[in-house]
């Protein structure tokens, strides 16, 4: 790899935020509203059981079925709840909209304590930094709202560019975007297959986010493998030439 480092791109899901709490338990406090008494856990199998369906027959949102993120995750919701015997058409809908807005602002998510001081430690190294996610179109208004907007140059979502990693071409688009050679590009991320194995593929600096020691049994050289975002901008410096 030839070239100082320039860039850095960034998994936003797991890596930079998460959900505040389960998806079982939000649900449940959107039907508890609506006047419905569901168990978390139960809600939370069947979500789970629906988004994989989703994800199978309609996968990166549909886009390239003529859907799009919100059709999608109402169809989510819907689906979930139906698994929990909630029948009432007009209910389905109100609870599928009011969850899809609730997941549009900065309550439902949670920042990790060390993802600002990061940015903070990559822009201060004279490093640009964008985005590269399997999102949909709220995801600008989610970093707005988490106060991580104005780190970031640009942003590619899987639903704009109506390809998701670990295709390269979602990369591809980042890399244009970059104006620069992958090899003074490294990326962020906490998934081995969608963001390390894919980035890598292309020549980027690939970086595994492990918070959770969870991937120490793969064969990751212990240079590419993070414990926290604290350690990133020691280890990009040796590739900054």
């Amino acid at each position: 790899m030839q070239g100082p480092l320039r860039w850095v791109l960034w998994d936003v899901k797991d890596t930079l935020l998460k959900v505040r709490r389960s998806v079982g338990e939000q649900y449940c406090h959107e039907a508890k509203r609506a006047g419905l008494s569901l168990d978390s856990v139960e809600v939370e199998t069947a979500f789970r059981r629906a988004y994989r369906q989703f994800s199978r027959i309609h996968p990166n949102y549909g886009t390239s079925q003529g859907l799009n993120g919100k059709t999608w995750w109402c169809g989510v919701v819907r689906d979930t709840f139906l698994q929990c015997r909630v029948q009432d058409p007009a209910l389905l809908d109100k609870l599928a909209d009011n969850l899809y807005h609730n997941f549009s602002n900065s309550d439902n998510w949670e920042v990790f304590p060390d993802s600002k001081r990061a940015l903070e430690s990559c822009s201060s190294l004279g490093l640009k930094l964008g985005v590269v996610s399997n999102f949909d179109s709220r995801l600008e208004g989610i970093l707005q709202a988490c106060g991580l907007l104005s780190h970031f140059s640009f942003l590619v979502t899987s639903e704009e560019a109506r390809v998701a990693k670990p295709n390269p071409a979602i990369f591809y688009l980042a890399l244009k975007k970059c104006g620069v050679p992958a090899a003074q590009v490294a990326h962020i991320g906490d998934h081995y297959a969608y963001d390390y194995i894919a980035s890598r593929s292309l020549g980027i600096h690939g970086y595994l986010l492990d918070r959770d020691k969870k991937h120490c049994h793969l064969d990751v050289p212990q240079q590419h493998l993070i414990s926290s975002l604290e350690e990133l901008s020691i280890r990009l410096q040796t590739n900054m030439g």
